[in-house]
């Protein structure tokens, strides 16, 4: 049995679709039946129809109800693709368990530790309201008004938003929080030094909130090992899955090793 709520199509090899903030299992609704192989979203702790648990809903936490996913499943030789905090949480996953990788994709993923600085400036002045108390809270709301209303209504009172406010607190930075940065500094020199495992980046020309800045897409080209990028040149926002689904499910079925 695993505690996580998840969606399953098909057979053959496992790929692994991870959601960030503040969306589900749904974001990937129009890529998955696009993909060959046994696809697989999880829905993470306190999102989605997955349990809401009173924990702390840390990076660690949403980290360790993975594992136990993963490990209630039997999930070998994995393809991984994740969107924003699923990008992380995939990488974490991929760089404690090498041997069950088969290959990694993201697409608008947080896998930098960032200075205020490099972070595009409309996106900073928001984080910076929502990292602080009182006024984040107020905030959360406006995320998921952006999005298709079947998030809204998961997460329908501030009690069972707490998961998506503690995750936009969450943003590596300006060096803080400190437990998050080390995480992904970690994941990141796995993501360095494994030269097998193939790694995909899809990108699009940016739309207004797009997270991933030209240099930061180059400092992972020139970090990440056999790191192949594939641009669209055409305008994606932050939520890549909603807005481009088929260029990015035809991508990644071209691609799959």
């Amino acid at each position: 049995m695993t505690t996580l709520s998840y969606v399953e199509a098909g057979t053959g090899a496992p790929v692994v679709f991870l959601h960030g903030n503040p969306t589900s299992s749904y974001l990937w609704r129009n890529v998955m039946p696009l993909v060959p192989g046994r696809r697989l979203a999880p829905d993470l702790i306190g999102m989605g129809d997955s349990p809401k648990p009173q924990i702390e809903y840390t990076f660690a936490d949403h980290a360790r109800y993975l594992d136990e996913w993963f490990d209630a499943l039997e999930l070998e030789n994995v393809v991984l693709v994740g969107h924003d905090w699923g990008g992380a949480l995939a990488a974490d996953w991929a760089s404690r368990h090498p041997g069950r990788v088969r290959a990694l994709a993201f697409t608008e993923a947080v896998l930098k530790p960032m200075t205020w600085e490099e972070f595009p400036p409309v996106g900073a002045e928001v984080f910076r309201a929502i990292k602080t108390p009182g006024i984040g809270e107020s905030m959360i709301a406006k995320f998921l008004a952006s999005l298709p209303q079947e998030y809204a209504k998961m997460y329908p009172t501030p009690k069972s938003r707490i998961p998506l406010l503690r995750w936009a607190r969450s943003m590596p930075l300006g060096g803080e929080p400190a437990t998050v940065v080390s995480r992904i500094e970690a994941f990141d020199g796995w993501l360095a030094t494994s030269p097998e495992t193939p790694k995909l980046l899809i990108t699009f020309d940016p739309g207004f909130d797009t997270m991933l800045t030209e240099p930061m897409i180059e400092w992972m080209s020139k970090t990440f090992a056999s790191l192949e990028q594939l641009h669209h040149p055409v305008k994606a926002g932050h939520h890549t899955p909603e807005e481009q689904p088929e260029l990015i499910a035809s991508t990644l079925a071209a691609w799959l090793p």
